[in-house]
């Protein structure tokens, strides 16, 4: 039988949410080795206000929030699927709701950074429409990253 996946709009109080991103920061720490404690003071969660949840049968498998980074601008954050739900496009849909959100708060542009070592948010980010661009922000010169954009109108 196929599972449905139904998304839910939320905050970062969700405790769903929470789960899931003590989750994404307990891998984020094995891959991103001694550079983990750099990224992780820009992700946190406290000033997050739009957050979707993804649920499979009632349970939390996945999540992705967005933050307002500047005019027209929201950064996609804390993109995440729990590995035994990978490959299942669970987080195409994240990323999909997360645009539309964008978009009806209205916001021009998506706008993201991810790592060298997670090649499967990479193809993520490409397959679903995004282009690299010059690291911005805190992560300008920064070797490990990789930066991407969307135009959402």
């Amino acid at each position: 039988m196929i599972s449905t996946i139904v998304c839910l709009r939320t905050n970062s109080a969700n405790s769903g949410f929470q789960q899931l991103v003590v989750q994404l920061d307990a891998e984020l720490r094995l891959r991103d080795g001694e550079e983990h404690a750099f990224y992780a003071q820009y992700n946190k969660t406290d000033h997050i206000h739009h957050v979707v949840v993804a649920y499979e049968n009632d349970i939390p498998v996945g999540c992705g929030a967005i933050k307002e980074y500047g005019p027209g601008t929201m950064e996609v954050k804390r993109m995440f699927v729990l590995p035994g739900k990978r490959g299942k496009g669970i987080a195409g849909i994240i990323l999909k709701n997360l645009e539309n959100l964008c978009r009806e708060l209205g916001f021009e542009k998506a706008i993201l950074e991810t790592g060298k070592m997670q090649p499967e948010a990479i193809a993520l980010y490409q397959k679903s429409g995004y282009s690299i661009i010059a690291n911005y922000g805190q992560y300008a010169g920064v070797d490990n990253s990789v930066c991407f954009e969307k135009k959402l109108r």
